[in-house]
């Protein structure tokens, strides 16, 4: 349980919960699993799957219509990774996947320094997944691949002028592709994570009580909310124009910039149902569920209608103010759910896990 965790739900894990409730933790949690984090990953596995097939299919026929294919399934696997990144804890932070999944922010350039050093001197080593695996995580994952596609110097794609460039992004793709199945399969296992997060209990090593599996829960949307918000969003989007920073935005040359932040909220939105936990709200609380599913798809929507790249976005008034209006959208669930809902959840009955059921 991480410290910030523990002290944005203080109300949470003091609760005192009677068995008699008619929410176990153990439900919502399970429900949570089924309902979303699987499909999440599988979703994601089956989309860079296909990612490492279109680059391999570039590599052996460099065209047009071959680049635009793998930019184009590239584009769908950061959808769905962002979809399942929000859950940003068990089977992914393990071996470092999380940061070779996507090293950002990489405010210091470090990560695209690398990448260019390595097309600059075509080392064999790195169009190899298995030893790019061993490498710096920023060298290996979709901020890597993003430039491989998109950075300078990628129309040579389209070319057999530089098959090194093509290599080395079907081993970046061959390496997400493996994170992906590796993730998938360890939230598959029967007695893996999965079954800790779902049977909490005295012998549990990581959730010795409901009360401790739903804030695990609770945590994804509290602090993915700020993620999108403080890190993804303000890391770009200024307090005036003049501050805006385009070229410090998630996915800005693949033109992927809110498509991701939609995802993130969406992610959030279909978690947030499939787990229903607004069912252990008490009965005069109920309305919060609605409204945190509605402004969670006002802020989907939202941040789609902004579809331009994001400097063009920036500098149009209108489609700045969309992105203000995302802003405000996440502060206002933050509210609702950091402090409204978990309050709820700590001053009456919600979850009758405190034994584990």
């Amino acid at each position: 349980m991480s410290k910030r965790l523990a002290l944005a739900l203080p109300l949470l894990l003091a609760a005192v919960l009677p068995a008699s409730a008619a929410v176990k933790a153990s439900d919502v949690i399970g429900r949570a699993i089924d309902g979303f984090v699987r499909p999440a990953y599988a979703s994601l596995d089956e989309h860079a799957a296909g990612l490492a097939k279109t680059m391999h299919q570039l590599c052996e026929t460099p065209s047009e219509q071959n680049l635009e294919a793998a930019r184009s399934v590239f584009s769908g696997t950061v959808e769905a990774w962002s979809v399942a990144e929000i859950i940003a804890f068990g089977p992914v932070k393990e071996n470092n996947r999380l940061e070779r999944m996507l090293y950002w922010p990489d405010r210091k350039s470090i990560g695209l320094r690398q990448v260019q050093s390595t097309l600059a001197a075509k080392d064999p080593s790195a169009a190899d997944p298995a030893q790019l695996a061993q490498k710096s995580v920023a060298m290996q994952g979709l901020g890597a691949l993003e430039y491989v596609l998109y950075g300078d110097g990628a129309e040579m794609l389209a070319r057999k002028d530089d098959p090194y460039r093509c290599a080395y992004g079907a081993a970046v793709a061959g390496n997400i592709e493996a994170i992906s199945g590796e993730v998938r399969d360890a939230w598959n296992k029967p007695d893996g994570f999965a079954s800790l997060w779902a049977n909490p209990g005295p012998k549990n090593p990581l959730y010795r009580d409901g009360n401790e599996a739903v804030t695990e829960l609770v945590g994804v949307f509290i602090n993915e909310l700020d993620m999108i918000r403080d890190v993804r969003l303000k890391g770009f989007l200024g307090a005036k124009p003049d501050a805006d920073k385009p070229k410090q935005a998630i996915y800005w040359r693949s033109r992927n910039t809110t498509a991701s932040l939609a995802a993130n909220l969406s992610g959030i939105d279909e978690l947030f149902r499939a787990s229903r936990l607004g069912d252990a709200l008490p009965t005069d609380a109920r309305w919060m569920a609605e409204s945190i599913h509605i402004q969670l798809a006002n802020g989907v929507t939202t941040a789609k209608s902004v579809g331009r790249p994001i400097d063009k976005a920036l500098a149009d008034p209108s489609l700045r103010d969309k992105l203000e209006h995302f802003a405000l959208i996440t502060s206002s669930l933050s509210t609702l759910i950091g402090t409204r809902m978990t309050a709820e959840f700590g001053l009456t009955a919600g979850f009758s896990s405190l034994d584990g059921d």
